[in-house]
């Protein structure tokens, strides 16, 4: 049996919500394209994103370690595909769109710099008097001019429905700005689900890795009650804590976390009578979200990991590197714009100096970067 684009969106209109987004509805795209014979629209985005050069960069840009530290941390690869699973299962559940809730959450890091958020505040301070940076921003014009794929539009040509979802991605860590995309309207059920498989995400892996990394012990997240509770699920009480354990506790976090948004989303759901996209965006605040004892557990390990993880000597130790490293090179490259590679020189005309230096750093990889710091200057490297 063969499943054209047509008979897909059959399928979508059977078995979504009426308040999930629906691909036989989109809105369209920026710039006529022709639709795939067995794809719908946002499998298609999904597939454009997988493909870029900024999704495969992602690989060597940090999560919270840099990607030399070790072998087995998150990067932001691993950290967006992992959103992206999480992103998946709820969509399923809440009956979302899954293919739309996937390309938001591929796609919610593509703009992020190297060296993670000491990066973007680095390039944002630099950037202060020339427009700024802020990597939501910047991933909305990587998908719609960055990206030099196809020969009749710039960037990816992305259905506004994938773009409204990355402009409307906000966490505690990032803030949206969407005056261009119905900034009185909350995100699509898809936007709000990747918001928060993104935290739900980061916060359970980035405990993982801190303590792989020994940075966090056991005996520090005593009183934590996601600890207490996950560590009461397991059965394990105290003790040296093996990698089975360790991943039993990670996993249960996830688990329960899901589970609470799954329920507490339909409940809201419900007590709203929403019936359409329309009405789920025209509420006040998300309503896809934990309840009230879940986000206060949420908002103790998140600060935790803050006080922690976060400002871990030796995090903060590798984020005053960075930011000398991207301070230098913005420096260099502003005084001598001659040192960069003659095809981003030529863009220069058209973007501006500032900005096409801070494009051009924004790309990096973390290694790529320090290699150029060498590079720079290091009179024994060769340029």
């Amino acid at each position: 049996m063969i499943f054209s684009r047509e008979q897909l969106e059959q399928l979508e209109d059977q078995t979504l919500a009426p308040y999930g987004a629906h691909s036989s509805k989109t809105r369209g795209r920026l710039y006529p394209d022709h639709e795939p014979e067995f794809r719908t629209c946002f499998q298609r985005d999904r597939d454009r994103v997988l493909h870029t050069t900024a999704f495969r960069r992602l690989e060597y840009k940090t999560q919270v370690f840099i990607n030399y530290e070790g072998d087995y941390y998150r990067t932001r690869l691993t950290h967006t595909l992992e959103v992206a699973q999480i992103g998946r299962t709820l969509a399923r559940a809440l009956g979302g769109n899954e293919d739309l809730t996937e390309t938001i959450c591929l796609a919610h890091d593509l703009g992020h710099p190297p060296f993670g958020h000491s990066g973007e505040s680095t390039l944002a301070r630099l950037m202060r008097d020339h427009g700024g940076f802020e990597h939501n921003k910047h991933s909305l014009r990587i998908v719609t001019e960055l990206e030099n794929r196809y020969p009749d539009f710039p960037g990816l040509n992305l259905s506004w429905e994938v773009l409204e979802g990355i402009v409307k991605h906000e966490t505690e860590y990032d803030k949206s700005d969407a005056r261009a995309f119905n900034p009185n309207l909350r995100g699509n059920l898809e936007a709000q689900i990747a918001n928060v498989s993104d935290e739900l995400a980061y916060t359970a892996h980035d405990l993982d890795d801190g303590l792989r990394s020994k940075m966090l012990t056991p005996e520090m997240l005593e009183g934590i009650e996601w600890w207490e509770i996950v560590s009461k699920e397991i059965g394990w009480r105290g003790g040296a804590l093996s990698a089975q354990d360790r991943h039993a506790i990670i996993r249960n976090i996830i688990g329960l976390g899901v589970s609470n948004i799954v329920s507490t989303t339909d409940k809201r759901l419900r007590e709203h009578s929403i019936r359409s996209m329309e009405d789920l965006q025209q509420m006040p605040f998300n309503l896809v979200g934990h309840d009230e004892d879940m986000h206060r557990r949420n908002r103790q390990l998140k600060d935790f990991l803050y006080n922690n993880l976060y400002r871990h000597y030796r995090v903060v130790r590798m984020a005053v590197k960075a930011e000398r490293v991207l301070s230098e090179l913005f420096n260099a490259y502003r005084d001598e714009p001659s040192t960069m590679p003659k095809h981003v020189q030529d863009l220069i005309a058209a973007r501006g100096l500032e900005r096409t230096i801070c494009d051009y750093i924004a790309g990096m990889t973390d290694r790529y970067a320090v290699e150029e710091y060498h590079k720079l200057f290091d009179p024994s490297m060769l340029p």
